[in-house]
């Protein structure tokens, strides 16, 4: 029987819906999937104006449960406080990694609060609750923004779910829903970033990914209208929070099931290492994405989750100074005529610009001093590339995605006009 046989009738589902090349099923498979997946997924046929149903216990119940800071504290201090345990006689104010791969583990397994590295280890729980409090959920760290990704994608839909994505968003969610989940039976309907072909695609869908501001072109969404709309549609909706962090957008306070971020670009902000996470408004769900991560192997090393806790402390500092220096850049490029589709969200450290050819791109950037060429954005120091070098066509030939650092905006706005008049 193939899994479009046993798909359970279109109650709900979007008309038109096509798999792919899902192949053949043993008989009972995708019936067990979507039994399982339907237990799951919770709240995902809740509408907007419902209370969420989810069953918390007491802090003593659950100790790593989420812990939000006190609303009369500042994002600058619940940077610095987040995950922190309380103070301890002459021990450091944030313990040191814990390397191990077994550990001494005697009688039943339940006996140690470790067994295995690749299960759990100290370092990732206390990065997990700082997130978990930024946030406003329950978090699980992940290897790479893009193990988070594919944790979500791949544990919570199954045969018979549709997909709502971006079509100019991150290119890698795109790829996974081409490549593997049609192939397994999830219908992908891909969309613009934009607020009212989002919430039409929602009829009928299984989530809804979204991504604001999106990378690389940085659209913006209503963000918490179109959550409301999803969720009434009985999406769960998905919030890529990268470009924004916690501290400029809290997708979950706004009605968003879960948060994906990739940790390698603000939140450790450093461009040392390479590290994601899901924060999800239901425990349980967190749970189940947890035990994927054990069965992937999708673990973080524990100095990498220890540098991200570390550089998280500084983030608040790090974002204002970032969002100074692009927006002096922002206003400089406004003023010239030979550069155009000057993009900046108004917040967070990204901007972009058209040069108008590949080759003004190019020798634009070989021109520049401070401002490094390199992929990625949120670190440290200001950088830029010609984004479409990838071949993903999403923004024009000649368009160039800016990551602002914390130089001084004088000398990256000085080194960005020099290397524009030395272009021309």
């Amino acid at each position: 029987m193939s899994e479009r046989d046993e798909r359970p009738e279109a109650g709900g589902r979007a008309e038109g819906w096509a798999p792919g090349e899902a192949g053949v099923l043993p008989r009972g498979v995708a019936a067990q999937a979507r039994a399982r997946l339907d237990r799951m997924r919770g709240r995902g046929d809740l509408r907007a104006d419902q209370p969420r149903a989810d069953a918390e216990g007491s802090a003593e119940e659950d100790a790593s449960a989420a812990q939000l800071p006190p609303t009369s504290r500042s994002p600058a201090t619940a940077v610095v406080t987040a995950g922190l345990e309380p103070p301890r006689q002459g021990e450091p104010f944030l313990p040191g990694p814990v390397f191990a791969g077994p550990y001494h583990a005697a009688g039943e397994i339940d006996d140690s609060p470790h067994l295995y590295g690749r299960i759990s280890n100290p370092g990732f729980e206390r990065y997990e609750a700082a997130l978990g409090s930024l946030d406003g959920g329950h978090s699980v760290v992940f290897a790479s923004g893009m193990a988070a990704a594919s944790a979500v994608l791949q544990r919570l839909l199954g045969p018979g779910d549709l997909l709502v994505a971006p079509n100019d968003g991150y290119p890698g969610v795109m790829q996974i829903a081409r490549e593997h989940l049609a192939l397994r039976g999830v219908g992908v309907r891909l969309v613009a970033t934009e607020d009212e072909p989002i919430r039409r695609a929602a009829k009928g869908a299984s989530m809804v990914w979204l991504e604001t501001p999106a990378n690389p072109g940085l659209q913006t969404l209503e963000l918490e209208q179109t959550i409301a709309i999803c969720r009434r549609a009985g999406a769960r909706v998905v919030v890529d929070n990268t470009l924004a962090t916690p501290l400029r957008q809290q997708p979950l306070a706004l009605g968003a099931d879960l948060v994906v971020s990739s940790d390698s670009k603000h939140l450790s902000g450093h461009s040392d290492l390479i590290m994601g996470h899901v924060s999800a408004a239901d425990r349980e769900v967190a749970e189940d994405l947890r035990q994927w991560r054990t069965l992937a192997g999708a673990v973080p090393g524990p100095f990498e989750t220890w540098l991200a806790h570390r550089s998280l402390a500084t983030l608040e500092i790090r974002l204002r100074r970032q969002e100074e220096v692009a927006t002096a850049v922002f206003e400089a490029l406004r003023q010239r005529e030979d550069v155009a589709d000057v993009r900046y969200p108004g917040f967070s450290s990204v901007l972009g610009f058209d040069l108008g050819s590949p080759r003004r791109a190019r020798t634009f950037l070989d021109a520049l001093e401070i401002v490094a060429e390199a992929t990625s954005f949120g670190g440290l120091h200001s950088t830029a590339e010609r984004r479409d070098r990838f071949g993903d066509g999403q923004v024009p030939p000649g368009y160039v995605r800016f990551n602002a650092g914390i130089e001084g905006p004088e000398d990256v706005v000085g080194d960005v006009v020099r290397a524009l008049d030395l272009s021309r």
